[in-house]
């Protein structure tokens, strides 16, 4: 989420680069959450195939470093890759725009170049990245994307969301702040973009964004707020 920590933020998961000029793919056909129907219910774990895919997919990221180990090693990205497809199409007639995909979901595994690099790098700046979240509020169509850096640091972008599919959101970035203990800056980020939840459950989701990025995050164990 930051080449200064006010230009290089990317984000879904999940999202787009905080900073680029692509517009929606589709501007013309967001819709809203009421008139997706008939509705699907979510996934169920109940499924022996859908839990097959996504343990394969867990197993493969857990010893990623949330990504950074992957960036090295091609052969293990296709496989993650690969993975992440195989859940997409067994979740291609589920709606996951719903009051299902609000929450605080916490970063497993990504392939955004600009999120691994803060992570990576943090140290440079004295300290460390601690949770990196999405917080999702589909009911009133707010996104915030958040790097945390303990005890006390944080750098959150807040957006605005539209639903535009079962699918798919449309987010565009209004805001964001970088925080200590006693300090805050407002930062001005602009952009917009979309992302696809390919697959959700009550543990974790899978997104696909509109640079073709990938983003897997679980269900965090806590509530974020600002």
């Amino acid at each position: 989420m930051a080449s200064s920590m006010s230009t290089f933020l990317h984000f879904p998961a999940n999202s787009h680069s905080a900073f680029s000029h692509k517009p929606f793919l589709n501007p013309n056909s967001t819709i809203s959450n009421h008139s997706i129907s008939p509705k699907i219910p979510n996934f169920s774990l109940s499924s022996s195939q859908s839990l097959s895919a996504k343990t394969h997919l867990l197993n493969l990221i857990s010893d990623q470093n949330r990504g950074l180990k992957t960036q090295q090693n091609p052969k293990i990205q296709s496989q993650i890759i690969d993975a992440i497809e195989s859940l997409a199409v067994l979740g291609k007639d589920f709606i996951t725009t719903d009051a299902s995909l609000s929450g605080t979901w916490r970063m497993l595994w990504t392939t955004e170049k600009e999120q691994l690099f803060i992570i990576k790098n943090a140290s440079f700046f004295g300290t460390k990245v601690g949770d990196v979240l999405q917080v999702i509020d589909v009911d009133n169509l707010k996104l915030n994307n958040v790097i945390t850096f303990p005890p006390s640091g944080v750098f959150f972008v807040r957006s605005s969301i539209e639903v535009a599919s079962a699918q798919r959101v449309n987010f565009r970035f209004t805001s964001a702040v970088l925080r200590g203990k006693d300090w805050e800056v407002p930062l001005p980020p602009f952009g917009q973009g979309w992302f696809e939840s390919v697959y959700l459950d009550d543990d974790i989701r899978v997104a696909k964004d509109i640079r073709g990025d990938y983003l897997v995050v679980d269900r965090a164990p806590y509530e974020w707020k600002e």
